[in-house]
């Protein structure tokens, strides 16, 4: 189908519209009821039809790629989506909100709010200190109530989002000793984006599981800044990320000291009260534990728990599909509340079995 304007319709467009990110925005905004499609942008491919790029698209969503210009995209939509990399979006989306448009980002630009925690981790100059203030931080399920009839979101990061969800909780209540956190993160190669490089070449990740950024990993401080808004104090943790020879998916094996002597049973009932209301979040019954396939292609995250008295110590499993909950799905769930609306909206599709 060819997309046409639709006025009762909220219209949006979406910058880096040819990355993974990009194409899975398009994915689920094509079955949105209440959002329509006005313009796919791309900075590098600008005059090209999408299709060029994406043919599984083809007699779906007939347009060609826009350049990136502000005074245009007000001019054809309300909201824009910013899937572009780091560096790019800290110096685009202070032009978009000037220009009057409501703005979902999905680099990691805006989400550190001390500038020079972002310079030391990033390599880029800071945002402006005022757009950065500006920036809501959409943990949907956490800032929900934030998010609703703001200007500006920024979107989590996909490993910070299966981590968070899975500790939060926890550290809510005072369960866990918060200098204790030691996160083992695992992703399918998606992760990297569209971009070829030696790390993600076939060759070198069929058949293989390799570590990588050991204690370096950009979403340390997203992490960690989160965290100890929610413990009250500084927060640091031990934070190891792997690449695996799949596609899509994270899992997220979290360890923490207990501060008492808690059940499987105990943590399920803590974590369903605390995320009662939120239909994204999942939680595994005592004994169970999530995996990568059972949220492939959905916007839920499904955790599930078990707590080892020998030890005294909490495993917490989180799993998530790093390109849906973890980018374009939660920036639409965000879209959904900032306007307003059911939070599942356009995001009732269940995961992609087997």
């Amino acid at each position: 189908m060819t997309v046409s304007g639709n006025a009762s319709k909220v219209k949006v467009a979406i910058v880096g519209s040819t990355g993974y990110g990009g194409v899975e925005l398009i994915r689920f905004l094509l079955g949105h009821p209440l959002a329509e499609i006005t313009s796919v942008i791309s900075a590098s491919s600008a005059g090209v039809p999408i299709t060029d790029g994406f043919p599984h698209l083809s007699e779906i969503l007939v347009q060609d790629l826009d350049g990136v210009d502000p005074e245009e995209m007000a001019k054809k939509a309300d909201i824009v989506f910013t899937a572009t990399p780091s560096g790019v979006s800290s110096k685009l989306v202070p032009q978009l909100l000037e220009a009057g448009l409501k703005v979902i980002d999905l680099s990691g630009d805006f989400r550190i709010k001390d500038g020079s925690v972002y310079e030391a981790w990033y390599k880029h100059d800071a945002p402006d200190a005022g757009v950065l203030e500006q920036a809501v931080y959409g943990l949907s399920e956490i800032n929900g109530d934030d998010v609703v009839g703001s200007e500006f979101i920024s979107n989590p990061g996909c490993y910070p989002t299966a981590t968070l969800l899975g500790l939060i909780p926890a550290l809510s209540a005072g369960w866990i000793d918060p200098a204790t956190i030691i996160i083992d993160a695992k992703s399918g190669v998606s992760g990297a984006g569209r971009g070829t490089s030696l790390m993600t070449h076939y060759a070198e990740i069929n058949e293989n599981f390799k570590a990588y950024k050991v204690n370096k990993h950009q979403h340390i401080p997203e992490i960690e800044q989160s965290l100890s808004q929610i413990a009250g104090e500084q927060v640091t943790v031990t934070f190891t990320t792997q690449l695996v020879p799949m596609t899509r998916g994270i899992m997220c094996t979290m360890y923490a000291q207990l501060k008492g002597a808690y059940t499987d049973e105990d943590l399920t009932e803590l974590y369903r009260q605390y995320y009662e209301g939120r239909p994204f979040v999942r939680i595994r019954e005592a004994g169970k534990w999530p995996a990568t396939k059972e949220v492939f292609g959905s916007n839920y995250c499904d955790i599930g728990f078990a707590a080892d008295p020998r030890t005294g110590r909490l495993t917490i499993i989180s799993v998530i599909d790093n390109v849906v909950k973890g980018a374009a799905g939660q920036a639409i769930q965000n879209m959904n509340l900032m306007m307003g609306w059911d939070e599942t909206t356009g995001l009732k599709l269940s995961p992609v079995y087997p």
